[in-house]
């Protein structure tokens, strides 16, 4: 085999449309969009658009809202992450590990005031962990390592006075 006779498998690129060359290519003149209109220009995109009508998600009934100002916002940080940091030397394992060790470590922004910590990978290492959440599935695997959770009570974020 030569450099200048590499070729693509047959089919592995498919030739593009040839738009508006002739009425004998199928798709000549308006190019396969119709005649006139919205849509016969470019830069169109009418989703939800009923021709006027008024569409379905305006005529559903609406209930509710999300109130961002009580929204609790956790810091999630996984088992490998701790195992890592404790590899590293960025955690003490023989100490309490709360939030503020963790913020020190890098592991959690320091804008987060809550931890949550989450059950992807696995922890071999003995913790005392102080931190607001953690899933079950996280507290077990933290058990089975000898270590220990103790889960914070955690306060919605009070309303921002008007």
């Amino acid at each position: 085999m030569k450099l200048n006779e590499i070729k693509d498998k047959q089919g592995a690129r498919l030739k593009s449309k040839r738009l508006g060359r002739g009425e004998g290519s199928g798709v000549g003149k308006t190019c396969g969009r119709g005649v006139k209109g919205q849509k016969a220009r470019s830069g169109v995109a009418i989703k939800g658009f009923e021709g006027g009508q008024n569409p379905l998600y305006m005529r559903m009934p609406k209930r509710g809202f999300n109130n961002k100002d009580f929204k609790t916002v956790f810091g999630e940080l996984n088992l490998s992450d701790l195992q890592a940091a404790v590899d590293a030397k960025k955690l003490d394992a023989k100490k309490e590990v709360t939030i503020e060790a963790l913020k020190a470590a890098g592991l959690v922004r320091p804008a987060r005031e809550n931890v949550k910590i989450l059950g992807n990978g696995e922890l071999k290492t003995a913790l005392n962990l102080v931190v607001s959440k953690a899933t079950k599935s996280a507290v077990a695997a933290i058990e089975k390592a000898k270590g220990s959770v103790k889960q914070l009570h955690v306060e919605p974020a009070p309303a921002a006075s008007a």
